[in-house]
């Protein structure tokens, strides 16, 4: 049994000062990421403001929430919020408002896939809502990582395709 599992409390919803490093990470990924999402939306699509305020709100919530969380770990289960805040306009513009440009709707499908994992990861890994094996268990396994490089590379990919919107046709 790992160090981590004979704790009461997830190392991810602690004050373990090698995971505030990747929370402080994690807060600048997102306002860089979030933001572009978020630029990508309001100039290349034509889904109501609604979307983009969703977003904006997303952007904002997200690493004011993590870098909170750095005082007060509790607050990491807020992390719902904003998650929701960009998860569900990205799910709605999948399936409602994509480009036309076929090159530029793969790369939104791309961002939400990615967008969507993380999430998924995040309520699996965080919360702990259904047993995480061993293997995955530590926020630093190469298992764990791996996943995290998937999500992060579809978003990743996923923007670039989607800035082809932005191309002259």
């Amino acid at each position: 049994m790992s160090e981590v599992l004979r704790r009461a409390t997830p190392i991810e919803l602690s004050r373990d000062r090698r995971f505030a490093g990747r929370v402080r990470r994690l807060a600048l990924t997102a306002v860089v990421a979030l933001g572009l999402i978020w630029a990508l939306a309001v100039t290349t699509l034509d889904a109501p403001p609604i979307v983009g305020l969703a977003l904006a709100a997303g952007w904002v919530s997200m690493p004011t929430i993590l870098l909170a969380s750095l005082e007060r770990p509790f607050l990491r289960y807020a992390l719902v919020i904003p998650s929701t805040l960009v998860g569900v306009p990205l799910l709605t513009i999948s399936a409602a408002w994509l480009p036309a440009n076929a090159i530029a709707a793969t790369g939104w499908l791309l961002m939400t896939a990615g967008i969507l994992l993380g999430g998924l990861l995040g309520l699996w890994f965080w919360f702990r809502l259904v047993p995480v094996p061993e293997s995955l268990d530590d926020p630093f396994s190469p298992a764990r990582l791996a996943l995290i490089g998937v999500h992060i590379a579809l978003i990743v990919i996923g923007m670039g395709v989607a800035a082809t919107g932005l191309l002259p046709l």
